[in-house]
């Protein structure tokens, strides 16, 4: 059973939180998050991207950024913009976009969970990745910023949290400027609640699911594990078999697609490419208004200023498998890999991604601007779908799944300590 426990966390005062609280780390690159930080001296962005705090063009990983990261993280504390909570806690998280909330309990989960499979993922990570949050995890001692993940809604869980949010007002509470999203974070004080919430997924909850942040969790599991290898007096309690998650019911979780756009035709003119793609697909020439995928197992492509639609055919996949029923596999098989001979999508350069938070508009634009050839909008993969391949100890292809809105790092910090 999945263990999730109360922590100390740490936390900004309510006059700075909304200024403090923002994106994860891996969404901006270091340039976009000098920018979003540029004359707000609160930002995370100062721990979390530290080299916006040294001349542009430092190595990101180089030791004089990790410096940067403890001085930073030691002044914010000293400073009192991060202060401790003097008890255990458990805390709910609430995000809002587009008239749909989310509530989510923020606690640790234990590194054994991870490494037995409580806690399912559904991606590969990269070590080099990995490796790059382990610093960052040790030198601050801390999980800075938390994972996100989800376990099968639990009706007394949602009892509790509707009796906090319910009768209770948040500690923070706002609407992000960057993208109208809410945020809306409690405390839950009653020590009684917390026990409860801790014996329910202690005795009730079987698995959860790393939804996103997978070379987060990774990293935070393998320091502890370093240090309970580390440690002659090692107990299952000490700070460090813990890492902090948002855990979300699964219910109220919705998975947005996530795109693909690609630089050439592997060598094809286009008339050619596509009486290739007829050999598994059915094509419908949609016009120039953009089109969306309806439906499993169909997509949407732009080329040359025209929309089509493509139906996968019958036969050209497997509805019983847990993967081949996916369509990001169907496009890989069938279409980047078979026609467009891209083999390898996590490190081609040939292939970009595209979440569809940004629209299917932005396909569109890098097609029409002569940086890419040829795109590709996908159905989104569904939250059961997510659950079967980690249950079943399959792994999703390379960029699958994007969940909005993203986490807000900074609402609360765990200290290793």
């Amino acid at each position: 059973m999945a263990r999730v426990k109360a922590f100390k966390g740490l936390r900004p005062p309510v006059e700075i939180a909304e200024s403090l609280a923002s994106l994860p780390y891996d969404v901006m690159n270091s340039q976009e998050a000098r920018v979003k930080a540029k004359g707000n001296e609160y930002s995370l962005l100062h721990i979390t991207k530290a080299e916006i705090d040294l001349p542009e063009g430092v190595d990101e990983h180089s030791k004089e950024v990790y410096d940067k990261v403890v001085e930073n993280f030691q002044m914010f504390k000293d400073k009192g913009w991060l202060v401790q909570d003097s008890e255990p806690k458990l805390y709910i998280y609430a995000q809002t976009m587009d008239g749909r909330t989310q509530y989510g309990i923020v606690g640790c989960t234990h590194i054994e969970d991870y490494f037995n499979n409580v806690i399912k993922k559904h991606e590969l990570t990269r070590k080099d990745k990995e490796d790059d949050r382990m610093i960052h995890v040790n030198i601050t001692n801390a999980n800075v910023e938390p994972v996100f993940f989800t376990y099968p809604a639990h009706k007394e869980i949602d009892q509790i949290v509707s009796s906090v949010i319910d009768n209770e007002k948040p500690i923070y509470d706002f609407v992000a400027k960057d993208d109208g999203f809410g945020h809306t974070f409690w405390v839950i004080n009653d020590k009684t609640k917390i026990k409860r919430l801790e014996e329910i997924f202690d005795k009730e909850i079987a698995s959860l699911y790393v939804a996103d942040g997978h070379h987060r969790t990774a990293a935070a599991a393998r320091v502890g594990q370093e240090r309970k290898a580390n440690n002659p007096n090692h107990t299952p309690e000490e700070e460090y078999n813990y890492f902090m998650a948002v855990i979300f019911p699964d219910n109220q979780l919705k998975i947005i697609d996530y795109n693909r756009v690609v630089q050439d035709l592997n060598g094809l003119t286009e008339k050619e490419f596509i009486t290739k793609l007829n050999h598994s697909f059915v094509i419908e020439e949609m016009g120039k208004d953009i089109y969306r995928p309806a439906k499993l197992h169909e997509f949407s492509m732009y080329m040359n200023g025209l929309w089509y639609k493509l139906t996968a055919k019958e036969g050209t996949y497997n509805d019983n498998d847990p993967i081949g029923v996916l369509d990001v596999t169907i496009l890989s098989n069938l279409v980047l890999d078979e026609i467009l001979d891209i083999k390898d999508l996590r490190t081609s350069k040939r292939i970009d991604f595209i979440g569809g938070i940004r629209g299917l508009g932005e396909l569109k634009r890098r097609v029409d601007s002569g940086e890419m050839k040829v795109a590709f909008a996908l159905y989104p993969v569904s939250m059961q779908q997510l659950i079967d391949i980690a249950d079943s100890g399959n792994i999703m292809p390379p960029k699958t799944t994007w969940f909005e809105p993203k986490l807000r790092s900074g609402l609360v910090i765990h200290e290793l300590k």
